[in-house]
């Protein structure tokens, strides 16, 4: 495979003098990604749902039929179990709220683990407030994993909702979900996964995993920012109720009641991001045509000589696991002696991109646009 020759796919890295290592906050867009929007609004641009005319009904085609190429790329078992959100947060914003809310009583517990993002935290702790539930959590050990005997302790026949990243956005760190998922499942509860930071680098398969929901940013995944997808298993969505009202997802509005559409059309109210749909279907596309197992290979490759390399740095502090099987591409660290804003900056004097938190630097390694972290 000629990388080289892929990079070119990436137009912000023909035109700026950069090295962008920030992948894993958002990706750079392929020009294939981006002429599919341009086709859309220059041949195709109405609205789905709402006309009978020939041009709405060619934009509902292209709306639906990518719902049902993400449904096989994720090997949903319906497309309707495919709901089109804003971006992973108000995925699980409306799991929490649509299915928390209504389920969730006091004492229950809701566990999620010390690694999860903003968007899988705070949601629940507002939740388990307001329904007089409890939120806990399973903590990483010094390998920066989550033990068998920590989860093992902290799920219980008390627990009703388990949130789970699959891989960590700043340890890189890849949960064990099938493992979580059927412990869970064992006591009762069902199980949530953040796989924003996993489905750029690997496959993901909902029935394998048996994921009662799995939520994902398209623009962590080469699509255009402003696109989510939230997968439900189809007989837990039918009982939800919905999270935003409004156009579409209405079936008969009387003046004092409402009956709802169906599936999928029940939690997309409004008008939609047509075009990041078209860009996230364009994005799967574009990783299906170089393939997972590819995209393995490269990134194995850099993330071993990264290790080996960075190791070597007596004044750089590394957090990352040392089994290799169980790490993906994040790798945060610091500089001893410097704080990490710093250190960012002074890279970007060089024109090279980090993500800088209060205590790390985190590096993504960008190979042809696609997401390698260092």
């Amino acid at each position: 495979m000629n990388i080289d020759k892929i990079k070119k796919d990436f137009p912000i890295l023909e035109n700026r003098k950069i090295t962008y290592l920030d992948s894993a906050a958002t990706t750079q867009k392929p020009v294939q990604v981006i002429k599919k929007i341009e086709e859309f609004y220059e041949k195709y641009n109405a609205n789905p749902h709402r006309g009978a005319y020939s041009l709405s009904t060619e934009a509902t085609e292209i709306y639906e039929n990518t719902r049902t190429k993400i449904s096989k790329f994720i090997n949903a078992k319906y497309r309707e179990e495919i709901i089109f959100s804003k971006n992973a947060t108000e995925s699980v914003n409306l799991i929490a709220y649509s299915y928390g809310m209504d389920n969730l009583k006091k004492d229950d517990e809701v566990v999620i683990s010390i690694m999860e993002h903003h968007s899988n935290l705070v949601p629940w702790q507002k939740v388990t407030k307001d329904t007089e539930s409890k939120l806990k959590y399973m903590y990483i050990n010094d390998n920066f994993e989550i033990s068998d005997e920590e989860i093992q302790s902290k799920i219980t026949d008390k627990t009703k909702i388990v949130g789970i990243t699959h891989v960590s956005n700043v340890l890189g760190t890849i949960n064990n979900v099938k493992k979580i998922i059927k412990y869970a499942h064992k006591k009762g509860a069902i199980v949530i996964v953040d796989a924003s930071q996993s489905i750029p680098h690997m496959k993901i398969d909902v029935q394998d995993l048996d994921a009662d929901f799995l939520v994902f940013s398209g623009h962590k995944i080469l699509a255009p920012l402003g696109i989510g997808v939230m997968y439900g298993k189809i007989e837990i969505l039918n009982k939800m109720t919905p999270f935003l009202m409004g156009g579409d997802m209405i079936e008969y509005v009387y003046e004092q009641d409402t009956t709802f559409a169906p599936l999928p059309n029940k939690f997309e109210a409004g008008t939609q991001n047509v075009e990041g749909v078209i860009g996230l279907g364009a994005a799967i596309d574009y990783i299906e045509s170089i393939g997972y197992d590819q995209i393995s290979k490269i990134e194995k490759d850099i993330i071993t000589y990264a290790r080996q390399e960075l190791l070597k740095l007596d004044y750089l502090i590394l957090y990352l696991t040392p089994n290799e099987k169980n790490h993906s591409g994040v790798m945060s660290f610091n500089i001893k002696g410097v704080h990490s804003h710093d250190v960012a900056s002074i890279l970007d004097s060089e024109g090279v991109c980090v993500r800088s938190r209060k205590s790390l630097c985190t590096a993504t390694y960008e190979v042809f646009g696609y997401r390698f972290n260092l």
